[in-house]
């Protein structure tokens, strides 16, 4: 550290020190549910088993934390991008778009005025110049705008300007990036703890009957139908009033509060709609069957008084006798059940439980656990908020009106689920059952988290417990259906007993009436019975019997009764269940007492020292019991002298069933068997020892517990999963127990490896069990963080005569590592041996005290690390496939070994042994090889290999915080050689390699891991001594480097920044990469850098400027890796182009294969336009780039931006200075992608997100198009070379596309159901969030201009930082942006007016545009920043030229082209900016002089003027043909300006795409592109070029109109006339192919050709032959498109539309001819054209005139619109016939329609055929179709007259015309050739042929003149026969 100084010293500790230690091992204590925890009665000494459960259960927590992990807050605001009312700090960022929206009124209703176009006449723009600018109020002018100042003080004041009020983390300002690439969060497991199903709260309010005579008693329980399961305990509830409790009082000694319980808590793991509440109730015994002693609740009511009151007295006072009697004795009543299914929402449940498993169980990796709360670590629940219930499950009341009666032979558990399963069916029982009228009321919601004052199964308070008891709530625990996997973490021992069934049918008749008394045993006199069962309701908490309900007479009852029984701790041989049959006699007799004993029977409780548990049978013995009974179990007794009397014969004749709940007591024989040995070592016990039925000598000891490991795994999941923490702490302490058995030294390491493997094995292999989303086994993960710690050896070593010992003296190097197998057998020499010489035997004497010194040599982490180097075969494999669970075992233990050994003041070199180093180094190596091996494997093999990947980078990640950190990096570096050497897959090895550095680069100390402190001044040669390994004594070369090399990946940077030069290396590597699935590993290596720089960024430790200017520095070199990827950004212009694909490859060579209209013209423009303003990629080497996609683009330029924003500015300055003009375009590139990348996206309503965001972002494209048309140099260059990359991917760049375009930066679909203060928030935050991008690219063009002041190359520079600045403005951008911007551009023009005007005229066009948008801006700040602008551009540009004609005619073309397009444009705002100018022009007195002035008043008179058209447009802006007359007019009133011409005509071809009138855009072209033409030819004569506008006359006849005629035209030369990129043969090349782009859309193919005639010439000329390539693969395409379409091609419709009617103004007589889609049928346009005029004049003034007969003006009412609308057909000439052949020829150039209107003499329109006459109306308009417009006026209009005959010979030629072409039809069409044949010559047809030739042909006219008629007509009729007699063969029909 001493190369250092003291600043970065100082900020190295700040950063968390090398020297401390990170890891800190804390106990937590464990969180316990109970006011005191679960513990075994007192005063007991305890198994070891039991203490050791005990322990386990309530030991702390054991945490090994680290201590410089970020605070949680930071990690949440570094995952979620955002923090808790984070957003309040943040300004308000004022966009125009937003304010726009918020004012824009609402739409008129009503009839609007509909203005007047009036008439143009004269050659000026459509304007009238009166309004004078003067009268307006001019905005607030900025200050200093005139003051003479220095540029360097002007730069100075920007830059102080830009830097205040500036947001200091920018990614807080940047949405997050998608979780899963965040490899590195390692999810904390949950907590083990106490397993809680969902849990409801059943409170019983009332029980009434009819009558109330007695105290009744109610029990509930849940029941599961379909699994045929009890699946609660019983809750026993007492509803009595006081007056029949006090019936009891005799039998009640106590009541303990906790049995007044009235409300019970239910747990339900997985709910079910079959689940139902059973409710039973009893009564006191008494006489009589059940049916006797509820029919009075059957027959009276209380309500009936009179004799009724009578019966209910009497009936009291009997039960009252019967209570003081039989009051301890129960008899069955009644019952009822409840369905839960409305409650386990039933819907969300079809698929039920049965389908549990599939859902629960798929749960590996990804899988976000939303669940994971509810259902602990058991995934095999469904929560209830999963299953609805949770949102539907609201408190609801229920009552049971009517209960089933119980019936005395059937009231055992299969009963009761016939009963229910018959329920469930018919929701009835009333016609099998006898139903008994009565009231329970109950209530049941959902239990709350908390719930005051309630008790656990156990009677045990839980939290909080108040003082004031109420009466408490009771936790009823829960039987679940199928197996829950939770650990035991409560010492839980509970027994029930359950009596079935007893048969004493054949015993003698005394008994009737049995009841059993139950009571649990210590011994066998009668005080041993045990106060341990449960009472129920209103009594003692505690009983020591309990009695059976009595089902009277009955000699072989059923028994429902439910014995809870809370087991002793310890139990012995003497513990048994004893059960007393006894009779009742309800029947008072003298002097007999009320019990009959009629026998006992007995069950021990321990079998071979286990609990037993099931279904037993048992004998019942008829007398006294003879002593030490208890010993046997009472099927086996021995035979006693005297012998037992047993009822039938000693054959069972009880049946009952005993079940445990217990944490204690496994049941499962393999745990038992395994407990019980483990213990036999521990504790002094005598041999042999008893284990289940088999007795274990001392020298079987070892062989038998070695056989009890391997069998553990053999043991049921769920016994292990309950005892898996106990299990798992047993086997690690027996792999470092030093053990001697019988005087041999025991090894049991090896074993109990092997079967943690297989367990872990197994828990990763269910299906039942939850992973995290790393496939972490969800309980062994939970284990390893809170339960596991080191196994303690025990130290106190027994004296030598004493049976067991334990002790293993050698030390770690001498264990027998040649292999696995040797463990076991070569260890069992000697009992002690020498410490100093391992292989010599010592003596016994010197044993105790070197043991003492020697027990601590064999360490857990030692042990555990030796036994995964030595496994072998599946053991091993299967401890790699889980080694992540083996990892977190080794850091554990090495953390709390260090904690213990207090080494954290030593060198951590010396922490751990060089045995276990190189054991650590050779389980990295095997692990990595074993990931290579696996990937190389089909692709199932990858997930695991992903798996161990990232467990391995975990685990270095953590030795970084305990080992030498040297030794560590010397590990990783291994690993990435060792990847590179054995995988060839490159995206899968850089994945991987990606993966496990973004891993290791999260560590908390990664900045000072990189030496991030170290830059060129102050770098050390071996910096600390970790590194030395990485021979870095080349760093001292480091001084010698240029700055330039810091910005560059070197070999020097590499060692000194290790881990980040991994990382760079991996990101320049898959940037580089091709291949399949390389963009997924692209995104991963870009968002790994971007979550870096994200925590940096947030990390409360990196927040002074000094800390983050250095951390710049260390990520430098990716500001050079960025550079080289420039032409993989994804180009954000392009975003929604359309894109022609075809299997050929070659013709995508060159990216106009995917040529966007408006961007045509820069491609075409690029390759032969000498002046380029940015430098030409092409002269990189061509390579086929894999596009990054955009989001993976963003996070790469936010990067860039961040180091940008926080690296050294000087630095930066130095750089640029020093590099070559190539790669300052590349970086004036990547600002230009960074403009388009950070564009504010606005904020969305959350109702209409989605819409409003496409169609923004296509206005913003639309304006984009705007500069990228003048998109020469680099960025034009690059979408050129782009192209082919984009089609090379054709999926991933579509995928991508619509992705864009969908989702906009993932915050428009997001969510819909934002609130709006969600919305706002959000807002609030992208806005600034593009603030801060945008001036942080300020920043850098004012660091570019800077240090290149002084460079030669600045002219093109100059030209690159306006392209940029332009493009910004170009977007939506805050005021505070703008603000910055505009003064930025305000000193270029001050510092390179000139190079500005003179050299950069297209950009200074761009800047005229944006500049006088901005004027017409509604903020006034924007205004008058663009104003302020605006005049210092024309005051400069008179300065430079004296006469700024250039910039005049700019502004000029600007304002036209910004009328003509901007759909947010407003003239007010403008008109006011304009007025602004005009003030600074009059105040500036420097300019006074000169003709300044007035020529600026000259610009703002021309400027106006075009206003005023644009007020007249947007009036028309509803009525499309109206507004593009309008255009037209203003297009022609421009014929003297070819600039301005040209804007309008392209502004016309935009609004025809727009409305998809794709000819007439590619018509708006053609005519520019002859203007264009006319130019040239006056400029330059060159053959191959077109001769003006007759050249163009075969694609149109109406081009003629752009020739220019007028001798007063201006010529070419003159400055700022025809200086746009258009008037040169690029442009010319560029609108061509833009047109025929546009004709191929509208599928006018043959156009293609002809405009592709005009192109090829000049393409030759210049030698363009891959542009050649392209042009006849498009033309190819077109004939292609014409052979296969060409009948199916659909060209227009026409209509005449006639206006009539004062209303209209100058359209009043006016006739045009209307284009419309193809097949618009006549209602269609009818339709369209009155509602819109309705709306214009009121509907009710608009009459369509339905019919096309000449209108009678003076039959019109004056006061309305009449449109006349008829269907007009093209109209051709016979000698026009012969050449227009084609389909295509009959649609094209056309300017005569024809229609037909049917009269006869007397007026009406249709009659008799000899009277039908025919007019048919010519019509011929001004221009041919298609035009650049869609109506036409007519200008002559013809009318022929027929006669009836020459109607017939029309229509007689139409239909010999119909059968001919029927007939030819190829192939022939059977179908159409019969209906054209029966509409011809069917008998029936109405004036059909037949009744022509009767009418006109029966005699021979007697006017002569009709004879020439008459033969035509019969020739007519011939043809028309023999065309019939052709058809009627080919379809066998006769004809007439």
């Amino acid at each position: 550290m001493t190369h250092l100084n003291s600043l970065d010293v100082q900020l190295a500790q700040e950063l968390g020190d090398f020297t401390d230690d990170d890891l800190d091992v804390v106990f937590t204590p464990k969180e316990c549910r109970t006011l005191q925890p679960s513990l075994p009665e007192e005063g007991v000494e305890l198994d070891p088993h039991v203490r050791d459960c005990v322990q386990t259960y309530i030991r702390e927590w054991l945490i090994v934390n680290r201590k410089n992990q970020g605070s949680p807050e930071i990690c949440g605001f570094k995952k979620t991008g955002s923090r808790k009312d984070f957003h309040k700090t943040l300004p308000k960022q004022t966009f125009e778009s937003e304010t726009l929206e918020c004012s824009e009124p609402a739409a008129q209703a009503g009839p609007r005025h509909l203005n007047v176009l009036c008439d143009v006449s004269g050659k000026g723009p459509v304007t009238a110049c009166d309004f004078d600018l003067r009268s307006l109020q001019p905005d607030k002018r900025l200050e200093n705008l005139l003051q003479q100042v220095s540029a360097e003080d002007f730069e100075k004041q920007n830059e102080e300007a830009r830097r205040t009020n500036r947001q200091a983390e920018l990614f807080a300002l940047y949405p997050s990036v998608d979780e899963e690439d965040a490899v590195e969060i390692r999810p904390v497991p949950e907590c083990p703890k106490e397993h809680l199903g969902n849990r409801i709260l059943v409170k019983l309010l009332t029980l009434k009957f009819e009558i109330e005579i007695e105290p009744l008693f109610a029990s509930i329980a849940l029941y599961d139908v379909k699994e045929r399961k009890k699946i609660s305990e019983n809750f026993h509830c007492d509803l009595n009033s006081d007056q029949f409790k006090g019936f009891l009082r005799a039998h009640t000694p106590s009541v303990a509060a906790s049995s007044q319980a009235r409300s019970a808590v239910f747990s339900v793991t997985y709910p079910s709609s079959d689940i139902y509440l059973v409710v039973k109730i009893e009564k006191v015994l008494q006489q009589g069957e059940i049916g006797d002693c509820a029919e009075p609740y059957t027959v009276i009511k209380e309500s009936d008084g009179g004799k009724s009151k009578e019966k209910i007295e009497k009936l009291k006072l009997q039960a009252e006798s019967f209570c003081q009697r039989l009051g301890k004795y129960r008899m069955p009543f009644a019952w009822a059940p409840i369905s839960l299914s409305s409650f386990f929402n039933v819907s969300t449940l079809e698929r039920e439980v049965t389908d549990v498993d599939s859902v629960v169980g798929r749960s590996s990796v990804g899988e976000r656990r939303t669940l994971a709360q509810s259902r602990r670590l058991s995934e095999r629940a469904l929560s209830l908020e999963e299953n609805g219930v949770g949102s539907n499950f609201k408190t609801s009341t229920l009552s049971v009106s009517s209960f089933f009666k119980q019936e005395g032979d059937r009231l055992s558990d299969e009963d009761l689920f016939k009963f229910l399963a018959d329920y469930k069916r018919s929701s009835s029982l009333q016609r099998r059952v006898k139903s008994i009228p009565g009231l329970l009321r109950l209530e049941i919601s959902t239990a709350p988290e908390i719930i005051n004052c309630c008790l656990t199964p156990e009677m045990l308070p839980v939290k909080p417990f108040p003082e004031n008891r109420t009466r408490p709530h009771k936790e009823i625990l829960e039987f679940p259906t199928r197996e829950v996997y939770v650990p035991h973490t409560v010492y839980r021992n509970l027994l029930y007993v359950y009596p079935q069934r007893l048969n004493f049918v054949n015993k003698l008749a005394s008994a009737r009436n049995i009841t059993i008394k139950i009571q649990f045993m210590c011994g066998e006199d009668a005080s041993n019975a045990m106060p341990v069962i449960f009472g129920k309701s209103s009594g003692p908490e505690f009983l020591q019997e309990v009695y059976t309900a009595v089902t009277y007479h009955n000699k072989s009852p059923d028994f429902y009764e439910e014995v809870k029984i809370k087991l002793p701790a310890k139990l012995t041989v003497n513990h048994h269940l004893l059960f007393t049959f006894y009779h009742i006699s309800c029947q008072q007799k003298q002097g007999a007492s009320v019990e009959t004993l009629l026998g006992y029977s007995w069950l021990p409780i321990l079998l071979n020292e286990r609990l037993q548990t099931g279904s037993y049978c048992l004998p019942v013995a008829l007398e006294k019991l003879p002593p030490n009974y208890s010993m046997h179990s009472a099927e086996k007794v021995p035979l006693q002298n005297p012998p037992i009397k047993w009822a039938e014969g000693h054959k069972g004749v009880f049946n009952i069933e005993v079940q445990a709940v217990s944490s204690v007591h496994t049941q499962d024989n393999h745990l038992e068997k395994f407990f019980t040995l483990c213990h036999s070592l521990e504790s002094q016990v005598t041999f042999p020892i008893r284990v289940l039925d088999q007795k274990i000598s001392e020298m079987a000891l070892e062989h038998e517990l070695k056989l009890s490991i391997i069998c553990l795994n053999s043991s049921r999941l769920e016994p292990l999963v309950l005892f898996l923490h106990l299990v798992l702490d047993k086997l690690f302490q027996l792999s470092v127990q030093p053990m001697v058995i019988a005087g041999q030294t025991a090894n049991f390491s090896q074993f109990a490896f092997e079967s943690v493997v297989a367990i872990a094995n197994s828990l990763h292999n269910s299906k039942d069990l939850s992973k995290d989303q790393h496939g972490r086994n969800c309980l062994l993960a939970s284990y390893v963080h809170y339960v596991f710690r080191l196994p303690e050896v025990q130290r106190d070593v027994p004296k030598s005569g004493a049976p067991t010992a334990l002790l293993d003296p050698r030390s770690y190097h001498t264990y027998g590592r040649t292999s696995a197998a040797a463990v076991s057998s070569k260890l069992l020499q000697a009992r002690v041996m020498s410490s100093s010489n391992p292989d010599l035997a010592g003596t016994h004497s010197a044993a105790d005290e070197e043991v003492k010194n020697i027990m601590s040599s064999k360490h857990f982490h030692e042990e555990l690390a030796l036994q995964m180097v030595v496994s072998t075969g599946m053991v091993r494999e299967t401890v790699f496939k889980y080694a992540w669970f083996f990892f977190e075992l080794l850091v554990k233990s090495m953390a709390q070994h260090v904690h213990n050994m207090d080494k954290r003041d030593s060198f951590r070199r010396t922490r751990f042994s060089d045995r276990f180093m190189d054991d650590i180094t050779t389980i990295v190596n095997v692990v990595t090889s074993e990931i290579a091996a696996l990937l190389v494997k089909p692709q199932k093999e990858n997930e695991q290999a992903e798996k161990m990947n990232i467990s391995l980078a975990f685990f270095l990640y953590d030795l970084l915080s305990l080992m030498d950190r040297g030794f560590v990096f010397n590990l990783i570096r291994h690993y990435c050689s060792q990847l590179s050497a054995k995988l060839s897959n490159l995206p899968t090895l850089i994945s991987m390699r990606l993966e496990f550095l973004r891993i290791l680069c999260s560590h908390e100390h990664y900045l000072n891991l990189n030496l991030f402190f170290m830059n060129a001044d102050t770098a050390p040669t071996s910096p600390c001594p970790s590194i030395s390994s990485q021979n870095s004594s080349s760093c001292s070369s480091f001084q010698d480097q240029k700055i330039a090399s810091m910005f560059d990946l070197t070999s020097e940077y590499r060692q000194q920044h290790f881990l980040t030069g991994l990382l760079f290396t991996e990101l320049a590597a898959a940037l580089d990469a091709e291949g399949e699935g390389i963009s997924k590993v692209q995104r991963k290596a870009v968002s790994a850098i971007h979550s870096l720089l994200s925590s940096h960024d947030l990390d409360p430790r990196c927040v002074k400027p000094e800390v983050k200017v250095k951390i710049a520095a260390l990520y430098l070199p990716l500001v050079g890796i960025i550079l080289d990827a420039l032409p993989q950004l994804c180009d954000f212009t392009v975003a929604d182009t359309r894109r022609y694909r075809t299997s050929g490859s070659d013709e995508e060579q060159e990216g106009a294969g995917a040529i966007n209209q408006n961007v045509a013209l820069a491609i075409a423009g690029n390759n032969f336009n000498l002046k380029t303003s940015g430098i030409v990629l092409s002269s990189l080497p061509y390579k086929q780039y894999n596009m990054l996609n955009a989001d993976t683009t963003r996070n790469l330029m936010i990067c860039f931006l961040w180091i940008m924003k926080n690296a050294d500015q000087s630095l930066i300055r130095k750089w640029i200075a020093d590099l070559p003009s190539t790669q300052l375009n590349r970086i004036l590139d990547l600002l230009f992608i960074c403009v388009l990348c950070f564009e504010y996206k606005g904020k969305q309503s959350s109702d209409k997100v989605s819409t409003q965001v496409l169609q923004k972002s296509r206005d913003v494209k639309a304006r984009l198009e705007e500069a990228l048309l003048r998109g020469e140099g680099a960025r034009g260059e690059m979408m050129r070379r782009r192209a082919p990359g984009n089609d090379r991917f054709p999926g991933l760049n579509e995928n991508l596309r619509w992705k864009k375009e969908q989702t906009h930066w993932r915050q428009a679909n997001e969510k819909l159901d934002k609130t709006k203060a969600e919305l706002d928030q959000e807002a609030l935050i992208s806005g600034n969030l593009a603030t801060e991008a945008h001036l942080i690219i300020l920043d850098m063009q004012e660091n570019i201009i800077q240090a290149s002041s002084a460079l030669d190359c600045k002219d093109s520079l100059l030209g690159g930082v306006l392209r940029v600045l332009v493009n910004s403005l170009n977007c939506d951008q805050s005021t505070t942006y703008l603000t910055h911007c505009f003064a930025t551009l305000r000193a270029l023009i001050a510092k390179f007016g000139d190079l500005l005007f003179e050299e950069e005229v297209e950009q200074c066009f761009d800047l005229c545009h944006q500049v006088l948008h901005h004027c017409s801006s509604s903020m006034d700040v924007t205004r008058s920043q663009a104003c302020a602008t605006l005049y210092l551009l024309m005051r400069f540009s008179f300065g430079a030229t004296s006469n700024f004609a250039r910039v005049k005619m700019q502004v000029t073309m600007s304002l036209a082209s910004l009328v003509g397009r901007a759909p947010d444009f407003n003239e007010e705002h403008l008109r006011r900016s304009l007025r602004t100018i005009l003030a600074y022009s009059e105040e500036d007195t420097a300019m006074q002089m000169t003709p300044f002035p007035t020529q600026v008043e000259e610009l703002l008179c021309n400027l106006n003027s075009i206003l005023y058209d644009t007020v007249k447009m947007r009036e028309f802006q509803e009525d499309p043909e109206m507004l593009m007359d309008l255009m037209y007019r203003i297009a022609k009133s421009y014929q003297a300006s070819p600039d301005l011409r040209l804007t309008w005509l392209q502004n016309m071809a935009e609004k025809h795409t727009k409305k998809k009138c794709y000819t007439e855009a590619a018509m708006c072209l053609v005519h520019a592109a002859a203007l264009v033409a006319e130019y040239l030819s006056m400029l330059e004569d060159h053959s191959y070029l077109p001769v003006g506008s007759v050249s163009f006359q075969n694609i149109s006849s109406n081009v003629l109109e752009e020739s220019v005629v007028s001798e007063d035209t201006l010529s070419p030369d003159e400055d700022g006339v025809c200086a746009g990129q258009y008037f040169t043969e690029s442009g010319l090349v560029g609108l061509l192919e833009q047109a025929a782009e546009l004709f191929s859309t509208g599928g006018l193919y043959e156009t293609v050709n002809e405009v592709y005639k005009l192109v090829i010439p000049i393409l030759e000329a210049h030698r363009e032959f891959r542009k050649l390539t392209l042009t006849h693969s498009k033309l190819q395409r077109a004939f292609d498109s014409i052979v296969n379409k060409d009948h199916k091609r659909m060209f227009g419709t026409y209509f005449r539309v006639g206006f009539f009617g004062s209303k209209f103004g100058d359209l009043d007589e006016q006739e045009f001819v209307y284009k419309e889609p193809a097949i618009t049928k006549l209602p269609e346009i009818s339709h369209r054209l009155e509602a819109f005029y309705g709306q214009c004049f009121g509907a009710e003034f608009v009459e369509v005139i339905k019919d096309s007969t000449p209108v009678d003006k003076t039959k019109l009412d004056p006061n309305k619109a009449y449109i006349q609308i008829t269907f007009v057909e093209p109209y051709f000439d016979e000698y026009e016939m012969k050449d227009r052949v084609t389909y295509f020829e009959k649609n094209f150039n056309l300017r005569r329609f024809m229609y037909t209107t049917p009269f006869t003499l007397e007026g009406r329109p249709r009659g008799e055929l000899h009277e039908q006459y025919r007019r048919n109306t010519v019509l011929t308009t001004m221009h041919a179709f298609p035009y650049i417009k869609t109506r036409i006026s007519v200008i002559q209009k013809e009318e022929f007259v027929l006669t009836p005959i020459e109607v017939a010979i029309e229509d007689m030629k139409k239909k010999t015309l119909q059968l001919a072409v029927a007939i030819n039809q190829e192939p022939p069409d059977a179908k159409m050739l019969q209906m054209v044949l029966q509409g011809s010559v069917g008998a029936t047809v109405n004036q059909g042929p037949l009744e022509v030739a009767q009418v006109f042909l029966a005699e021979i006219p007697a006017d002569p003149k009709l004879y020439r008629h008459h033969n035509k007509l019969r020739l007519c009729f011939k043809e028309f026969i023999m065309r019939s007699t052709a058809s009627s063969a080919t379809t066998g029909q006769r004809p007439f």
